[in-house]
């Protein structure tokens, strides 16, 4: 009689082969939403187009071994010279490649582009991660360079088009595309970038500087430009430091280190030395946090459509598990509890991607019509959506490897990979406590942030009594301004909420608002997820997140 011990039975096929776009309600119809008709059908096929590149084995793969095979550092040639240089594992450069010429450093230049270019890095940034920050970087560049009109017409072309020639350093002249970097944060100040002490000292009149100093982190060191913040005569100041000059001959750029991080393997994350460093000046001296804020708004939002990103696999590869997987006499999507876990886990993704993607439509409104009131919005929602969408990440992404048992355990489920990476974009770009306190400065400074905030949230009043009550907490709290500091973190989760329960009251199936409002505003839940009172429809909920091969 034949052996039957290595008979593989009650295990699911692997999640691959589906198209990571179309199977997503949520961010379709986002999407939809958010996005003018004469634009959906050339936005769909392309977004399908890296949908189906993000699901399928090949992608899976690249994924895989970007992140086992991370980056490593060569300082000299074999003669001594130093060089400098990083080497990537072929991997990360098709990831790299795919994600620049499907337009996802392109939003400045597209119609639709920041809704359109939101959906697909929330896509493509489900087959890795990692060189997700070239891109945002890159992307979000570009709003500073503005600052300086002759620099923004030399680079923003650049910048936003549709081709990736990131493999070696030669002078940005002799690219048609080129990506972007940052450096602020240094070894004694960390988010206090006033307390930077890289100097800058002037050349010329003409904004030509040196820079010497030393940057803690500072990421994607082959990239071809890098936005930094450096003290100059007149104060804090941002420049733009070059990776190689235009005579060809390469740029004081020391590469100390890499880090040797938790997650985000694929990626460089970097220690670089300035010592006599080329560089020119953006906009004016003193105004250097000024200049990069556009930069860093930008990147913050792609931190909390990183966060949704993971949080939409790690719900897709639940659900997808417990569709296939029986136990105890039935499927386990079938079993009440696993149901309710799940369920809740697709609330937390769906509040998520909504968030994000109503800010990117923002993005798009500022850059097409100019318009001040969403301007004013997405002050105050920005860092607010980042504190909280990034917090929710690492909770969401453990129980969903929970939903898997120990197989979720297991690297080759890909699972422990999205757990590392979970609490990365809250860290990156300013941690919860920043994000907090920036939120306090915009309520403070701003007035007519609150305004536009209040205005958003307004839109559905009357639609649901736990909102209106959760509306009226957050008034009181902002109507009391002592120990506001101390209590910033409380305030800007309810108003977080406040603003995901206000936009899935108006956009949501009535079964999604209500279970998110009675859970998340009306208190009818536990601490922890899978909590969600038994008499909702659940099984709705679950059907909804789950990405159909």
């Amino acid at each position: 009689m034949a052996a039957t011990t290595h008979t593989v039975t009650n295990q699911p096929p692997p999640l691959v082969g589906y198209d990571v776009f179309t199977s997503d309600r949520v961010l379709t119809e986002a999407v939809e939403r958010h996005l003018p008709p004469e634009l959906l059908d050339e936005a769909r096929q392309e977004l399908s187009a890296l949908g189906t590149s993000a699901g399928s084995a090949q992608a899976q793969s690249w994924g895989a071994l970007a992140n086992e095979n991370p980056p490593k550092l060569r300082t000299h040639d074999r003669y001594g010279n130093r060089i400098d240089e990083v080497d990537f594992h072929p991997a990360w450069h098709r990831l790299l490649g795919h994600a620049v010429t499907s337009g996802l450093t392109a939003a400045w230049s597209t119609p639709g582009g920041h809704v359109r270019r939101a959906a697909g890095f929330l896509v493509w940034t489900q087959a890795e991660a990692g060189h997700g920050c070239p891109v945002s970087m890159t992307h979000a560049a570009v709003p500073a360079l503005r600052v300086d009109p002759e620099l923004a017409a030399e680079w923003e072309p650049k910048l936003t088009a549709r081709v990736y020639d990131g493999e070696d350093l030669r002078p940005a002249a002799e690219k048609t595309g080129v990506l972007f970097g940052m450096g602020m944060t240094e070894k004694q100040g960390g988010s206090d970038v006033r307390a930077n002490t890289t100097a800058a000292k002037p050349l010329d009149a003409a904004g030509e500087y040196v820079l010497t100093g030393h940057k803690w982190f500072c990421s994607a060191p082959m990239s071809d430009g890098f936005l930094v913040l450096a003290q100059a005569p007149g104060g804090l100041t941002c420049f733009l430091v070059p990776r190689v000059l235009e005579d060809g001959t390469r740029n004081v750029f020391r590469i100390q280190r890499l880090k040797d991080k938790l997650g985000n393997r694929s990626n460089a994350s970097s220690e670089v030395e300035f010592d006599g460093t080329w560089a020119r000046r953006v906009g004016e001296e003193g105004r250097g946090v000024r200049t990069i804020i556009e930069m860093v708004a930008a990147t913050r939002l792609d931190c909390a459509l990183g966060s949704a990103a993971l949080m939409r696999q790690a719900v897709a590869q639940a659900v997808h598990h417990t569709a296939y997987r029986s136990a105890f006499g039935g499927l386990l999507i079938d079993k009440p509890l696993m149901r309710n876990v799940l369920a809740d886990l697709a609330l937390e993704s769906e509040a998520a991607t909504t968030l994000a993607m109503r800010l990117a439509a923002a993005y798009d409104a500022v850059e097409s019509h100019g318009s001040e009131e969403e301007r004013a919005f997405l002050r105050l929602a920005v860092p607010t959506a980042k504190y909280w969408v990034t917090k929710r990440c690492t909770p969401v992404v453990a129980e969903a490897l929970e939903c898997l048992g120990g197989n979720g355990y297991v690297e080759e489920s890909g699972m422990p990979r999205l757990l590392r990476e979970s609490p990365l974009n809250s860290i990156w770009e300013g941690s919860g406590n920043v994000q907090a306190l920036d939120v306090l400065r915009a309520l403070q400074r701003e007035p007519q942030a609150l305004n536009a905030f209040l205005k958003e949230v307004g839109e559905a009043r009357g639609a649901d009594h736990r909102l209106d009550a959760a509306i009226k907490d957050v008034l009181a709290e902002l109507s009391d301004l002592d120990g506001i500091e101390a209590r910033a973190r409380r305030l800007v989760e309810r108003m977080a909420l406040v603003l995901q329960g206000s936009l899935l009251v108006r956009w949501a199936p009535p079964g999604v608002a209500d279970a998110f409002c009675g859970s998340r505003l009306g208190r009818d839940w536990g601490t922890a997820l899978g909590t969600l009172p038994h008499t909702l429809d659940l099984g709705a909920i679950v059907e909804r997140a789950r990405a159909v091969v």
